[in-house]
C-alpha cells in the first residue's frame, strides 16, 4: 500500500527542563502539514528481509533509519514472519525539526498494521511509537495535538481549536544547513536554568491561547530560537524581513530547525517571499 508520511511544524514549543533520565520535558503545539515524503510498504509472507530504497540518495537506508527500525520492532511486537518492502519518495529534508524521520517510521506501522490485519491494537501501536522516538506517536494521530513529557503524552484538540488551524497557508523553507537535536538540547542545558521555560508558565501561555479565537500567529513561540539565532544569525535576520513583508502573519523556526515558516495571509506573494529567502 502506498501511504502518505507529512511533515509537522511546531507552533508552539515549550522546553520545560532536563528529566532524571536525559531526557527534556516540553509542552507543544504540533500540526502536520499537507507536504510530505510517500512510502510504497509491502509484506512478504513466511519471512525475509527489511529492504528500505529510496528516490534520495543522502538517505541512509540500513538499520539506522528510524522506517527500518521501525519494521524490525513491528514484526517483533506483533509476532510475524513476514519480509518487508518499502520505498520512500523522499521530500521532507533531513536534520530540518520537519519530523521527517519519525513521520516515516509511524507510516510504516500505520502500514504494516493494516496490511497484516491489525494485529497490534492503537494503544500498542503508540506504545511501539514512542518507544522508536519522541516525535513518532504524533504522526499516529494525524491531527493538532497538543504534546507532552518527551512527547509521549498528547491530547487532541476541541474541535473549534482544531478548525482555527485546518487549512492554513503557510511557506516552509530551510537553509543549506542543518541543527543537530542533540546540540539544540545541549545547548539549552548549558543555559540552565535561564534556556528553560518554566511547567506553569508555558501551560499558562498555552492555555491563555486555546481559550481565545486568535489564530496561531498569536501563539507562535519556540524555546530553541534562542540558541539557534546565536549561533545561526542568518536565521533572525531573515525572520525579521519576512515579518515585513506584505501578507506575513508570523515566522518561526520549528522544532529544533534548521527549517521555519511563514504564516500567510491568502493575498501573500509567495514568490516574494521565495526571493527574499
Amino acid at each position: 500500500m502506498t501511504v502518505s508520511s507529512p511533515a509537522k511544524i511546531n507552533l508552539f514549543l515549550a522546553v520545560t527542563g532536563r528529566r532524571a533520565d536525559g531526557f527534556h520535558d516540553l509542552v507543544s503545539l504540533v500540526a502536520p502539514v499537507a507536504f510530505g515524503d510517500e512510502l510504497e510498504v509491502a509484506v512478504e509472507p513466511g519471512g525475509g528481509d527489511i529492504v528500505l530504497t529510496c528516490d534520495d540518495e543522502r538517505v541512509p537506508c540500513g538499520a539506522q533509519n528510524l522506517a527500518v527500525r521501525a519494521a524490525e520492532e513491528f514484526r517483533m511486537a506483533a509476532e510475524v514472519e513476514v519480509g518487508v518492502r518499502i520505498r520512500m519518495n523522499k521530500r521532507i529534508p533531513m536534520g530540518a525539526g520537519l519530523g521527517g524521520a519519525s513521520s516515516n517510521a509511524a507510516a510504516v506501522l500505520r502500514a504494516l498494521n493494516t496490511l497484516l490485519g491489525s494485529p497490534l491494537a492503537e494503544g500498542d501501536l503508540r506504545l511501539l511509537a514512542a518507544s522508536l522516538g519522541s516525535d513518532c506517536p504524533l504522526f499516529l494521530f494525524g491531527e493538532p495535538c497538543v504534546m507532552r513529557g518527551r512527547g509521549e503524552r498528547l491530547e487532541r484538540l476541541p474541535e473549534a481549536v482544531a478548525a482555527r488551524l485546518a487549512g492554513r497557508r503557510l511557506l516552509l523553507y530551510k537553509p543549506d544547513f542543518s541543527i543537530s537535536t542533540p546540540w539544540a538540547y545541549g545547548a539549552l542545558a548549558a543555559m540552565a536554568p535561564s534556556g528553560y521555560i518554566e511547567s506553569r508558565l508555558a501551560e499558562a501561555m498555552l492555555s491563555r491561547w486555546l481559550s481565545s479565537s486568535d489564530g496561531p500567529e498569536t501563539l507562535l513561540f519556540n524555546s530553541f530560537a534562542a540558541v539557534a539565532d546565536r549561533k545561526f544569525m542568518a536565521l533572525p535576520v531573515l525572520a525579521e524581513r519576512l515579518r515585513g513583508m506584505p501578507g506575513v502573519q508570523g515566522v518561526l523556526m520549528t522544532g529544533s530547525g534548521s527549517a521555519s515558516f511563514a504564516l500567510l495571509d491568502e493575498e501573500a506573494d509567495a514568490q516574494s517571499l521565495e526571493a527574499e529567502i
